[in-house]
């Protein structure tokens, strides 16, 4: 009887110990991808800098203020607001999703700033070389 029960412990503590083990090299594989997706995101030009918007696609801040045409910016406004009001503390709503309606609208004001800053910059280039062929 108690070889048996022995043989019981053995093969228990083999199989906690296999999963042990397991667990740890699942923990260092998704250690590396996450290493390796952080490498790729800060040698990426594409991807923006500003910590304030980081984290947040436009795509799901367009999906978050129910928006499709950023050029509508009454729409974005008054979701926004609407959202935000909805979910405010005092009226029973959710903080969090509060502050996901305000990231939303924030990484959204970025993007349209982006634009505004690139049409301006495409604006003055064009601007030296009208004057060129001008004179």
């Amino acid at each position: 009887m108690a070889k048996h029960f022995a043989r019981i412990i053995v093969y228990g503590a083999q199989s906690v110990g296999r999963a042990f083990v397991k667990a740890v090299r699942q923990e260092i594989e998704a250690s590396r991808a996450a290493a390796n997706q952080h490498r790729t995101n800060v040698n990426s030009q594409s991807k923006c800098l500003d910590l304030s918007v980081k984290g947040m696609t436009l795509h799901e801040a367009q999906q978050i203020l129910n928006v499709k045409d950023l050029s509508n910016i009454e729409e974005i406004r008054g979701n926004f607001e609407h959202l935000f009001r909805v979910n405010e503390k005092t009226t029973g709503g959710s903080f969090y999703i509060q502050s996901k309606v305000f990231r939303a609208k924030e990484r959204i004001d970025r993007e349209l700033q982006n634009k505004l800053q690139e049409a301006i910059k495409e604006t003055q280039s064009v601007s030296p070389t009208a004057k060129a062929n001008r004179a």
